[in-house]
């Protein structure tokens, strides 16, 4: 089941995503207390999804043509995203992250958090950063938890997952904050996490695909493009950490909730690698093998930068 959040006529609403349009949740549900999200829709699990599909069965359908796609879940409890689980992506950036390459039975995951400010939709612009002259790309499976989850095994986690989507961990690969300042210790850190945070550099959808129609997550073709050039080409295959061992991992350091987003690290092809990173005006297309499609546009450079400590 395909589950959308869009806007009409200025009204947000969410639905099923449909070959012949949009089953908007709100219209077909003629009970008392109807499902306000999608978040809420994951938590009601099996029992949710058979509901709506015997509900969409006589639906009337929005045209999609005359819709505005939102972000699935555009506001998460949180926001988790991990550092380093493709190991090719970790040669790439010749460890200027302070990664090293290492297997899953020796390492564990390493998350960090993205505001929920970052995230946009399918079709919105990325603003870009008041702060970085190089912005970058980050194609990455989104998981949706469904259900609260507190200290669960790697063998029944990923019953405690509702959905997956496309998440695009757009990245800041420089800090103009940084000019003029006395060095200290973790700087490197704490810059690539500012590097995280600009508003919209979450681009999140189309839509989510309920974890019941996903039938191996870790097989699942990723492509990113800039302007119709393929630059990340992988598989979920290649995670270092599964999914399945991330969402136990991330259970065990704090309860996981209905909604809440893992961004599941990007392959390799970023623009670190090269020096070739986002211009003023570039397409991206993000694709996950039956998660559709999530595309957006890098926006205006601008011409001054934040330098706090410039005289």
């Amino acid at each position: 089941m395909k589950l959308v959040n869009y806007v009409r006529d200025d009204v947000e609403s969410c639905g099923v995503l449909l070959d012949g349009g949009i089953a908007d949740v709100q219209a077909m549900w003629k009970g008392p207390r109807p499902p306000r999200g999608i978040a809420e829709i994951l938590a009601g699990g099996a029992e949710m999804r058979d509901e709506l599909a015997q509900k969409v069965k006589g639906a009337t359908l929005v045209d999609v043509r005359k819709v505005k796609l939102l972000a699935p879940i555009p506001r998460p409890g949180k926001l988790l995203a991990l550092a380093g689980n493709y190991s090719k992506h970790i040669i790439e950036a010749g460890l200027k992250l302070g990664l090293s390459e290492s297997p899953a039975t020796t390492t564990v995951p390493r998350p960090f958090l993205k505001p929920s400010t970052t995230i946009i939709g399918d079709g919105d612009v990325i603003l870009w950063p008041a702060y970085s002259k190089e912005v970058d790309y980050e194609l990455e499976l989104g998981v949706v938890i469904g259900k609260k989850a507190r200290c669960v095994s790697v063998e029944q986690s990923l019953k405690f997952v509702g959905g997956y989507t496309i998440v695009n961990d757009v990245s800041a690969r420089s800090v103009t904050v940084k000019e003029g300042r006395a060095a200290r210790p973790w700087d490197e850190f704490y810059d690539w996490l500012l590097g995280k945070w600009s508003d919209g550099f979450c681009p999140m959808g189309p839509w989510v695909l309920t974890a019941d129609e996903v039938k191996d997550v870790q097989n699942l073709k990723m492509e990113l493009k800039v302007n119709g050039e393929t630059r990340q080409d992988a598989n979920t295959a290649q995670m270092i950490h599964s999914v399945a061992l991330v969402v136990s991992f991330m259970s065990h350091v704090c309860t996981l909730e209905s909604g809440d987003v893992i961004a599941t690290g990007t392959p390799h092809g970023v623009g670190l690698a090269t020096g070739n990173y986002l211009k003023e005006g570039d397409l991206i297309e993000c694709s996950i093998e039956g998660l559709g499609v999530l595309k957006n546009k890098m926006g205006k450079r601008l011409e001054q930068f934040y330098e706090p400590l410039k005289k």
